[in-house]
């Protein structure tokens, strides 16, 4: 098996992405609101959150990291396998990544907790967008 050489700083660079993406999609701007209104989250729970903000980013951040790192892996043997160019294998990367890991959990997660899907597609809609983006960073990296 040949030895996979990752490329740190596109790992580094795709979860830094990641955290972008997100400070975006759940901004006022785009879905914070809705968001917050199916979690339940009232202007008492923001306070609370406020307080343990900086360690949950941190705790993001090191999933985000992870979630890189592994991404980084799938990239290097599709990219090999399907023999494409590689933006398009960090794409695929991302979408086959989403499709067949994140989407199913975070739909069962929407399910048994009693979640609107409209919350579901809030939330793997980030997903998806935040792996395509690290995908194609990864790739032209």
């Amino acid at each position: 098996m040949p030895e996979v050489i990752v490329n740190l700083v596109a790992v580094f660079v795709a979860a830094i992405a990641s955290m972008v993406v997100g400070f975006i999609w759940y901004s006022p701007m785009l879905f914070g609101k809705p968001w917050m209104e199916l979690m339940g989250y009232g202007s008492k729970n923001m306070e609370q959150m406020k307080k343990g903000v900086m360690k949950m980013y941190a705790l993001s951040f090191i999933g985000s990291l992870v979630m890189a790192y592994v991404l980084f892996h799938s990239y290097v043997f599709a990219n090999a396998f399907f023999g494409i160019d590689k933006f398009t294998a960090g794409l695929m990367t991302g979408f086959w990544s989403w499709l067949g890991f994140v989407a199913p959990v975070q739909y069962t997660e929407v399910m048994f907790g009693g979640k609107s899907n409209k919350l579901f597609l809030i939330n793997t809609g980030y997903q998806l967008v935040s792996l395509l983006i690290m995908g194609a960073i990864i790739a032209i990296l």
